[in-house]
């Protein structure tokens, strides 16, 4: 991360894009925290949050060390409700 923002609040133009509308970012916001290529737009009453874009099941490996770590990642159930008896007998890993 770059060195900190003296500067939080930038006025910028909206511009057309094609059939669209769009904003520049100044490259030191985007230095800044350095978002990549893709990222989320969130709509809230009067105003428009970008965000990073999250992939599927992100932070979870982090997640999953602090349940270890507590004694929290351990089977609920012995036996699984619905397993039968092939399940029990005849599967094999």
């Amino acid at each position: 991360m770059t060195a900190i923002l003296k500067t939080r609040v930038l006025k910028t133009r909206i511009i057309k894009i094609g059939n669209s509308r769009g904003i520049r970012i100044p490259k030191l916001f985007l230095d800044h925290f350095d978002w990549g290529e893709e990222v989320e737009l969130e709509l809230q009453p009067h105003q428009i949050v970008i965000r990073p874009s999250q992939g599927p099941r992100q932070g979870w490996d982090q997640q999953f060390q602090v349940m270890a770590a507590k004694g929290e990642d351990r089977l609920l159930d012995d036996v699984a409700p619905h397993q039968t008896t092939w399940d029990a007998k005849e599967w094999e890993w």
